[in-house]
């Protein structure tokens, strides 16, 4: 089993910046990717972003890029969000993810296997 824990969620203006992270613990040794979705109320589960776990592979959303950045420390098993220029539309529980196997795209939910809890941000007008 894996566990995720979220932090770094927030309520933020709008041009502002938040930093989440991801900390997993427990079958770690076993990851392919670590990757970030979004689900605002009403309105499903959405891609965000996501990196392998070696390599520098990265992937992002097209309303994301060049805003946020996806990062990782191997030996602390975190992953990382830098969210800049955050935007109203931005608004939503942030999910924590990881794959334990290869895929072609990590951008649909179905391609992980464990997800944490959550975290919220807030992005005001």
């Amino acid at each position: 089993q894996v566990q995720l824990v979220e932090s770094g969620g927030g309520l933020v203006q709008a041009g502002g910046s938040l930093r989440l992270s991801c900390a997993a613990s427990g079958r770690t040794f076993n990851f392919n990717a670590m990757g970030w979705f979004r689900q605002a109320p009403g309105k499903e589960r959405e891609f965000v972003s996501c990196i392998r776990w070696s390599g520098s592979s990265t992937y992002y959303a097209d309303s994301v890029k060049g805003r946020f950045t996806i990062s990782r420390d191997n030996a602390k098993n975190t992953v990382y969000l830098q969210m800049n220029n955050l935007k109203p539309e931005d608004t939503a529980v942030y999910f924590c993810a990881v794959s334990q196997y290869y895929h072609t795209n990590y951008y649909y939910p179905s391609s992980f296997d464990y997800w944490g809890r959550g975290t919220q941000v807030t992005v005001s007008s």
